[in-house]
Parts: C-alpha cells; sequence; structure tokens
C-alpha cells in the first residue's frame, strides 16, 4: 500500500481542528438564540440530558470495535480478513439497539423528571436520538473503510454536511414555531444520520463502480495518462478490496470461514475496559448532572454553555499545541529504552521543548485566568442577555473556569509526554490509576454539587486535574532522575511577565467596576490594551525562546 499514512494522519488532525471550529461557532449561534429565544430549560434538555443520551450509546456501541478494527488492519491482516471485519462494524448496529432498551428506560423514569409540559416532547427526544444512533451505526462499515483508506476529504465533507444539515432542520423548524424545539431537535438528529448513512453509501455506490472502470481501463492505457483524466483518488489503490457496494453489507462466510475473528473479539474486550474509564471521564459531569436532582435544566443549560465557553481555549489553542508536541515526543523519545542509552541530542532536546511547551501553555492559561475575572459578566452579556446573566451564576463559573484552564494546559502536555514515551507496561499500570480517578471525580462531582451548586464540577475538575499533572511530573521526574535533571524545573513564566499581568488584571478590575456600567466598549478597549501589554511583556522576557521557534520555522520553510 503506497498511500502515505503519516501524511494523511496530519490531514485528518488539521481538518480535525477546522471543522471543530466550524462546530462549536455554530453551537455556540444555536445556543445563543435558544438561550434567547426559547429558555434555558429546553437548552439543559436537549444539550445535557439528551445528547448525553447520544454520545453514550454511540460510544459504548462503536469506540472499542473501531480502535480494535482498526489494530487488526494493521497487525492481523493475515488471520482478520475484510468479509469479517465487515461483519463486527455491522455487529454495532444490533448492539446498539440492545442498547437502547435499558438507556431509554434509565432515560425516561430514573434520572431527574422533566416538567410535565415538556414531558411529551421529552419522550420523542429519546426515542429520536435512540432511532438516529441504530440509523448511523448502519454507515459504521463504510465509515470504517474510509478511514482505513484513507478518505480524508469525504470526512470532512460528510462531517460538515451533517452539521449543517441538523443545524438548519432544527433552525427553519424553531423559526416556525419555538414551543416544539425539542420536537425538532429529535427530527434535526434523524435528518444528520440519514445524511450520514447516504453519503457514505452513495460515496461508495460511485467510486467502487469508477474504480473497476480504472482497473480495466489500467490494463490497456498508460496509467499516468488515465490518473490525470480521472482522479489521483484511484492511485494507490491495488488492495482495495472492494468492488461492489454488496460487500459492505454482512455476511455469512462459507464453511471452514469464521464470520466474526475471535482474535478480535479479545481486543475488542481489552478495549471496551478502558472505554467505559475514558467515557466518565468525558461525560462525568452529564452523568451525574442528570443522576443528581441538585441541578435544574436551567442550571445545568448555563453549566453547558459556560462549560464549552470555557473550554474554546483548550479545544482551538491547547489541542493542536498538544497533538503537535504528542507527535514530536513520539519520534524524538524511544518507549522501551532508558534516557541514558538513547542518543544524548536527542533527550537534551526532548526536555528543553518539553520546558518551553509547559512554560507557554501556562502562560497563555494565566492570561485566560486573570483576564477571565474582569470580563466573564461581558462575555456572557454579549453571548446570551440580560436574562442570561442575571443572577450572576453564569458570570461565576467562568470565572471559576478560567482557573481549570490553567490546569488542563499544563495536564495535556505533560500526561501527552508521559503517553509518549511510557512503555505498554507503564499504560496498563496508568489504567488503573485511571479507574482510581475516575471514581474520586464522580465522588467529588456529586458531593460537591451538593455543597456548592454548578461550581463544585469545576471544582471536581480541577481536582481531577491536579491528580493527573501530579503522576505525570512524579513519571517525568522518575524518568530524568539518572540523567540528574529536571525539565519542569524551569517552566514558570518569568517576573517581569507576571508583575505585568497583575498589573493589568488589576486596572481591568477597576475597569470593570468604574468603566462598564458607563461603555461596555470602552471596558473591552482597555482590556485589549492590557493583554497587548502583557504579550510584549512576555515575548520580550521569552526573546530567545521566540527567535529559536522562528528560526525553526523557516528552516522548515525552506526545506518544504
Amino acid at each position: 500500500m503506497g498511500r502515505n499514512i503519516l501524511k494523511s494522519s496530519l490531514q485528518n488532525a488539521s481538518f480535525n481542528i477546522v471543522f471543530q471550529i466550524l462546530c462549536r461557532c455554530i453551537t455556540f449561534g444555536i445556543n445563543a438564540y435558544i438561550v434567547r429565544s426559547v429558555g434555558r430549560d429546553v437548552l439543559g434538555i436537549m444539550n445535557v440530558r439528551l445528547l448525553l443520551l447520544e454520545s453514550t450509546l454511540l460510544f459504548l456501541s462503536r469506540e472499542a470495535t473501531s480502535r480494535a478494527a482498526l489494530s487488526a488492519t494493521s497487525l492481523q491482516r493475515s488471520s482478520c480478513t475484510w468479509p469479517q471485519l465487515i461483519n463486527q462494524m455491522w455487529l454495532t448496529v444490533p448492539i446498539c439497539a440492545f442498547l437502547c432498551l435499558p438507556l431509554l428506560y434509565i432515560w425516561r423514569n430514573v434520572l431527574s423528571s422533566v416538567d410535565p409540559q415538556l414531558q411529551d416532547q421529552y419522550t420523542f427526544g429519546c426515542y429520536a436520538i435512540a432511532v438516529s444512533c441504530v440509523i448511523e451505526m448502519c454507515a459504521e462499515a463504510p465509515v470504517f473503510v474510509g478511514q482505513v483508506f484513507c478518505f480524508v476529504r469525504l470526512k470532512v465533507f460528510l462531517d460538515t454536511l451533517h452539521i449543517f444539515v441538523r443545524s438548519a432542520v432544527f433552525i427553519a423548524i424553531v423559526t416556525t414555531n419555538k414551543s416544539i424545539a425539542i420536537y425538532a431537535f429529535g427530527i434535526a438528529q434523524f435528518s444528520s444520520a440519514m445524511t450520514i448513512i447516504l453519503g457514505h453509501y452513495i460515496f461508495f455506490y460511485l467510486y467502487t463502480k469508477k474504480l473497476n472502470n480504472f482497473r480495466r481501463r489500467a490494463k490497456k492505457e498508460e496509467k499516468k495518462v488515465l490518473l490525470e483524466q480521472m482522479g489521483t483518488h484511484f492511485d494507490h489503490m491495488d488492495d482495495f478490496p472492494f468492488t461492489s457496494l454488496h460487500q459492505f453489507l454482512p455476511k455469512i462466510l462459507p464453511p471452514g470461514e469464521k464470520s466474526l475473528n475471535s482474535d478480535l473479539q479479545v481486543l475488542i474486550l481489552s478495549f471496551v475496559k478502558q472505554g467505559i474509564l475514558k467515557q466518565i471521564l468525558t461525560e462525568g459531569e452529564k452523568y451525574v448532572m442528570s443522576v443528581s436532582p441538585v441541578l435544574s435544566f436551567s442550571e445545568q443549560a448555563t453549566y453547558d454553555v459556560v462549560n464549552n465557553m470555557g473550554s474554546l481555549a483548550a479545544r482551538f489553542i491547547f489541542r493542536p499545541i498538544e497533538d503537535s508536541s504528542y507527535f514530536y515526543f513520539t519520534q524524538t523519545i524511544a518507549r522501551d529504552v532508558q534516557l541514558k542509552e538513547q542518543e544524548a541530542e536527542k533527550v537534551t532536546e526532548a526536555s528543553k521543548v518539553l520546558a518551553n511547551v509547559c512554560k507557554v501553555v501556562m502562560s497563555i492559561g494565566l492570561v485566560g485566568f486573570v483576564f477571565g475575572q474582569s470580563y466573564s459578566g461581558t462575555i456572557l452579556l454579549l453571548y446570551g442577555g440580560q436574562d442570561f446573566v442575571a443572577g450572576g451564576l453564569p458570570e461565576l463559573l467562568l470565572r471559576w473556569h478560567s482557573l481549570a484552564i490553567i490546569l488542563l494546559a499544563v495536564n495535556g502536555i505533560t500526561e501527552g509526554y508521559m503517553f509518549a514515551t511510557n512503555t505498554s507496561k507503564e499504560i496498563d499500570g496508568y489504567n488503573y490509576y485511571m479507574a482510581i480517578f475516575s471514581v474520586t471525580f464522580l465522588a467529588l462531582s456529586y458531593q460537591l454539587t451538593n455543597l456548592l451548586g454548578p461550581v463544585g464540577f469545576i471544582l471536581a475538575n480541577c481536582a481531577n486535574m491536579i491528580f493527573r499533572i501530579s503522576y505525570s511530573i512524579r513519571f517525568i521526574i522518575r524518568q530524568y532522575k539518572p540523567l540528574e535533571e529536571n525539565p519542569l524545573r524551569n517552566i514558570l513564566p518569568g517576573p517581569l511577565f507576571l508583575i505585568t499581568l497583575i498589573a493589568c488584571g488589576v486596572a481591568c478590575k477597576v475597569s470593570e467596576a468604574m468603566i462598564l456600567s458607563r461603555s461596555v466598549l470602552y471596558h473591552l478597549l482597555l482590556g485589549a490594551f492590557c493583554a497587548l501589554i502583557t504579550v510584549l511583556a512576555w515575548s520580550f522576557e521569552n526573546r530567545e525562546l521566540i527567535k529559536l521557534g522562528f528560526s525553526k520555522y523557516r528552516t522548515k520553510r525552506k526545506s518544504q
């Protein structure tokens, strides 16, 4: 297979960042419309309760199967055939349908009750989500094939179309009648699921038809000329095993061949264990919200909006830095070799990169925290209107969330380095600690929420981040101890930056008290000016690092 897996992976990561930005912008716009027009109770039901049902069904149905099947395509190609893989992917459909039964019962009868006026809409929304998930699983086979054979543009196009269809259908219905927002949400989910399944099967129907024609003509015509005529997406596809759409459907294999691969089943079970922990850590807050009667749907919606707004930095700034750093560390440091036995120059460079990246993300987090204390209320007022910020809860949540951003930034880099450089045995050991962190996080979330309300979720998240950062730091210090070096010794920002940041924070706080009531614009302009001064102070203090970064960038551009 001549496809460039690394290039496709990087393209996929880049497109995912763009897609996440697009998706978040659309979601933010719709949420702002709902908050201003329909109300927070409806937003809480849709964005917390119903989307939690969707993520739970999809994750439990396909995550372990997809990860195991991807490993099988590279590690077990000789023992796991494509018909077995297709059958395995189709097994997600009955799994999803089976999971719908207990989960629908729990969502309708066990979780905290919904306003009686919205009960019928809520019931419809639950069934619509369940049916949509089952429909989406029917597209899992072509989705998997597209991923294996690097159809990156197909994924980006259909993911974008899926978001636009869901948004367009929802807005079209709600604009007509605001009182049926949850009905509109369910119909929009169903429509977007149909987009996924129709888009994939139509594409592969056309693609296999054209690929068969390409292969027939390639026997008689020059391949280079043929690629210019028909497109380069038929190049390096000699190992593409599908010649018709029927081969994407499940089938009983001939006698002597197992319809499902036993080794793949064992691998799936091992991924299930990790997947449950990952799901708890990813959606733990929403599970606690749904089980605990402490928070109303209005408070849940408020927390969800603030959490999404606070996580913008993590998604758009920290995530690309984390992905690039993880890739760098995996290519620089060998997993199963002691650092003292590796090339000294690479180890030293990796140590400096780790320290510098930690310093950068910590500085960004500190800026977000300091300015968040003065501008949380202003941002939320512009976003959701006066009614949304009434009572002060959204502003309080966003201020506390800005503290979590610092921990989130540091954890992403230290944990990424750990995952990139530790051994498989150490990864298994970390899974044990992850289980402890998950249970602790859920317990803290429940207790702190009962005591402090929605702020308790943020504090529980902070505690969870501190536990994980402590574990990662312990690993890094232990790893570098034989070299008598500690790359984390110099990750704190310098005094000039800190003094400037504190002074600007005080100035913005004074502006919030004295200027904001008279002019929001002047308050924002002062904040922008203070942010500029802070960035200049950091740049001056870290000018050598900036010069090194520009030097590396110019070298990379010249090499291209």
